[in-house]
């Protein structure tokens, strides 16, 4: 499979990469065989660079992940995590539902702070039992999860020691690339304008459907030479499933005016024989700023079946047809949106 560059660091991804949420039991339990049979799928696939974060099953996807990976040759993958999210133990009576089956008995904290940053890389070794991390984002920080109110105070942690201890542990070698790892784009462009960060983990606002990144945040990665991954490419199912009965949206049930462009879009693919999922999977990748698309499943099937779409690629001349069936995510209100 064919790399790119993370910004400006020499670190190559594969176009495609995968991302562990599911593993984490996201909607629905994924036993350890499962995670097991899809992480060695995508392996087979040929790709190489595998994301995870302490949130995935309170702990679980970063198990599996480690597991897998600490039995391939070394240095033959790249490893991202994530930090903003500390695991404390919980009775098991006690653990919430954040859309997680069969979690670990954890319950998360928020703490964005240098300490808070130190502690969590730390915690993400011992829970993977591996030697090595690549790249560090940092995980739901914004409006988008926290709210205008609650944000400005962990913004506030980011930008008044966090970026520190990132830019620590890459100085020192023990990461080489971090960045943001969000569902927005307005608190990208406000770590941007106040400091340089090497690549963007953006789901669901750079999509055939959704092109909230297209205005302000493309041209400013372009600029300052940040990498974007894309992950969300399907936005939350609606574009690999198209306008079924019970079709999510941005992790809710879609719309009728969000299911009437979809379907409108899946005639456009069935018109040129395609299904839609294919020109949603290749999509992202004709911009110079995207170093990689995520591919987030549970199922090795899935997982094969979509790996079967990045190739051949579509011309550009189809993509134009999508333009008039496009959408931009409202403005940010001061109540958090993915609660």
């Amino acid at each position: 499979m064919q790399t790119r560059t993370i910004g400006r660091t020499g670190l190559e991804v594969t176009e495609i990469s995968f991302g562990a949420a599911a593993l984490g039991g996201l909607y629905r339990a994924c036993p350890r065989d499962q995670a097991m049979e899809t992480l060695q799928a995508a392996w087979d696939s040929g790709i190489r660079y595998f994301d995870v974060a302490p949130w995935y099953g309170f702990g679980l996807g970063e198990r599996y992940v480690g597991d897998f990976l600490r039995a391939q040759p070394e240095n033959s993958y790249v490893l991202s995590t994530k930090v903003g999210r500390l695991m404390r133990p919980v009775p098991t009576d006690k653990v919430p539902n954040y859309g997680y089956v069969d979690p670990l008995p954890f319950d998360a904290d928020y703490d964005y702070s240098y300490d808070g940053i130190m502690w969590s890389v730390e915690f993400s070794y011992a829970r993977l039992g591996l030697n090595r991390i690549d790249i560090l984002y940092v995980h739901d920080i914004g409006g988008y999860t926290h709210g205008k109110a609650l944000n400005e105070h962990y913004l506030g942690q980011l930008l008044g020691s966090g970026l520190k201890a990132l830019e620590e542990l890459k100085s020192s070698g023990t990461i080489k690339a971090y960045g943001l790892g969000v569902n927005e784009i307005p608190v990208c462009l406000d770590v941007m304008h106040a400091a340089d960060i090497d690549c963007i983990l953006l789901a669901g606002r750079y999509t055939l459907l959704d092109r909230s990144a297209v205005a302000e945040l493309l041209p400013l990665c372009e600029k300052k030479g940040t990498s974007l991954v894309v992950g969300g490419i399907f936005n939350s199912g609606i574009l690999a499933t198209g306008p079924v009965p019970g079709a999510h949206f941005d992790y809710l049930p879609a719309t009728p005016d969000v299911l009437a462009k979809v379907g409108a879009m899946e005639e456009i693919a069935c018109k040129h024989g395609l299904p839609l999922a294919q020109p949603a999977i290749q999509f992202a990748l004709r911009s110079p700023c995207v170093a990689s698309v995520l591919i987030g499943t549970a199922k090795a099937g899935s997982l094969v079946r979509n790996m079967q779409l990045v190739e051949p690629r579509l011309p550009d001349s189809i993509y134009a047809e999508f333009e008039g069936l496009t959408l931009v995510a409202p403005p940010l209100g001061d109540e958090a949106v993915r609660v």
